[in-house]
């Protein structure tokens, strides 16, 4: 892979996820805002770009061959994987999470009021992604799979509620969006997920929790945003041609 200024953040993490770290520990986001030029986020990001790209280069030597199965997948395999995987991990980590969050607002709460106002954020979030995969999985998932159906068979595009596709995957990058935005307020309020001094076991747990939760929240949304629905869109264009 040739890495340029010009290069776009979430194709480089496209064609190897190994490089989303690195973004991620300058400040870069690569899910939902990665539709930039390296050179352009590196700007906002107060990067050097040329130092960046020389680090991007030592990590894409080393193949990734999850980012390159990811690529060759049909567009029902990718469906079935990223519920099969994200959604998945979503349903039986929200339980656990609230659970914990309640154990140390409890126990810690009079000294870290922070922790209210997180567990209010993740309860938010939580309800949000439940309804949001819902969503995904009754409406546009199988209607994105039956696109790359009548594709194979040369038939005309389905019939749909929503008009074009790009209506309900607008909506829900937008709701990536605020999503993203609301671990940003949670990690900025656990300072990074750093556990205080006082901090017990289950409080050490509950940060590694929720830290996990969002890195995972942002591989999700990055398979959505960057290669799900791009590909989705120009589907469509080649159904309706």
């Amino acid at each position: 892979m040739n890495i340029t200024p010009d290069s776009f953040v979430n194709e480089v993490v496209k064609l190897n996820f190994k490089t989303a770290p690195l973004f991620q520990s300058n400040n870069i986001d690569y899910c939902c805002g990665g539709g930039k030029a390296i050179s352009d986020a590196c700007k906002e990001a107060g990067v050097g770009a040329d130092q960046l790209i020389k680090q991007l280069e030592t990590v894409v030597a080393q193949k990734d061959p999850e980012s390159e199965y990811i690529n060759t997948l049909s567009l029902k395999e990718l469906t079935d994987y990223i519920v099969k995987r994200h959604h998945a991990y979503v349903h039986e980590s929200i339980p656990i999470l609230k659970r914990n969050l309640e154990k140390i607002c409890e126990v810690h709460g009079e000294h870290h009021p922070e922790l209210f106002v997180v567990k209010d954020l993740f309860y938010d979030s939580a309800g949000v992604l439940i309804m949001h995969m819902q969503k995904e999985e009754l409406m546009l998932f199988p209607y994105i799979q039956r696109m790359e159906l009548v594709k194979g068979q040369n038939s005309p595009l389905p019939n749909s509620s929503f008009g074009s596709v790009s209506n309900p995957i607008e909506m829900m990058m937008n709701e990536h969006q605020v999503e993203g935005e609301r671990f940003d307020q949670i990690s900025g309020l656990t300072e990074n997920y750093q556990p205080p001094e006082d901090a017990c076991t289950t409080y050490e747990v509950t940060l590694k929790q929720l830290r996990d939760f969002e890195n995972d929240l942002h591989r999700h949304i990055h398979l959505e945003n960057n290669i799900l629905f791009p590909k989705a869109i120009e589907l469509e264009k080649q159904i309706s041609i």
